[in-house]
């Protein structure tokens, strides 16, 4: 069986507080990739436990934690007592902000229920899904969606158009949990949702760069300084969309020029930097 996980982007994240639990309230927009992860998950009816392999052992030791979370989560609520070879062909860049260990944890979820038959009700799944992290609801979805709280409500939105996304991604990563922690000495700026959703639903790519926000770009910028250099490049080279994703480190630039995000493509590779072209996925809301 073989199952695809699909990248995420942030085209709006303001963090409105910290809980005392540590946990931070969001307000986000995002949007699923056609960049993806491939997730092959092989049956073993008499083995004792799971076995997870990656292209390469860097990216196995970051990323398959999730998969490991998810089908931990399920023994220990569910009895389960499946076990699988699972292989990932990686994709998805790691300390990016894309959610790729998020779209991997989904994934799983999905086969190991399917090969369990395991049934959950959707409250069940969602309080499941956010024990695993919190865009891990919006990745069991993948479809363009206002995102709130938590990562707890996830409410599909309209897109009236079909952006290529060309992605940098800097040669520093940055931790989501150092990102956040470092977050709560600043005071953080905000911006305006609602503008962004008018500007997605309508296709006014005018008002979409202007309201394209990301409130943690300026602890990331600070942190990680190459990721304020990609983004004045990308602004510099014509793109009128372009933001941090998530944390960081990746930027994008959204664009219907599919000839001026060729040419960039190109050139970023040139320069040496690790670059991703691909395209959003289509909005399920007509």
């Amino acid at each position: 069986m073989y199952v695809k996980a699909p990248a995420k982007i942030n085209l709006y994240l303001d963090v409105l507080g910290r809980r005392e639990n540590g946990y931070h309230d969001l307000d986000m927009v995002m949007l699923p990739l056609e960049l993806h992860d491939t997730i092959s998950f092989e049956h073993v009816p008499n083995a004792t436990y799971t076995h997870i392999v990656s292209d390469t052992v860097e990216r196995q030791i970051i990323n398959h934690n999730l998969i490991h979370v998810t089908h931990e989560l399920l023994e220990k609520e569910y009895g389960y007592k499946q076990n699988f070879v699972v292989k990932v062909h990686k994709e998805i860049p790691i300390y990016a902000g894309m959610g790729g260990g998020s779209a991997n944890a989904a994934a799983a979820l999905k086969a190991f229920r399917k090969y369990g038959k395991i049934k959950m009700s959707d409250q069940e799944e969602l309080d499941f899904c956010l024990k695993i992290g919190a865009d891990v609801p919006f990745c069991m979805k993948s479809v363009p969606a206002h995102v709130e709280g938590l990562g707890e409500k996830v409410t599909p939105i309209k897109v009236k158009k079909q952006y290529y996304v060309l992605i940098i991604k800097p040669k520093e990563g940055l931790s989501t949990q150092k990102v956040f922690a470092e977050s709560d000495k600043y005071e953080l700026k905000h911006g305006n949702v609602q503008d962004v959703l008018k500007a997605l639903e309508t296709g006014n790519d005018t008002l979409l760069a202007k309201s394209l926000f990301n409130s943690l770009e300026e602890v990331s910028f600070t942190m990680c300084p190459e990721v304020k250099k990609v983004k004045e490049m990308m602004l510099k080279d014509g793109f009128k969309c372009v933001l941090m994703t998530g944390t960081g480190s990746c930027v994008f630039a959204l664009t219907t020029n599919y000839t001026l995000a060729v040419s960039k493509y190109i050139k970023y590779q040139r320069k040496g930097y690790e670059v991703f072209l691909t395209k959003t996925l289509k909005s399920k809301i007509k």
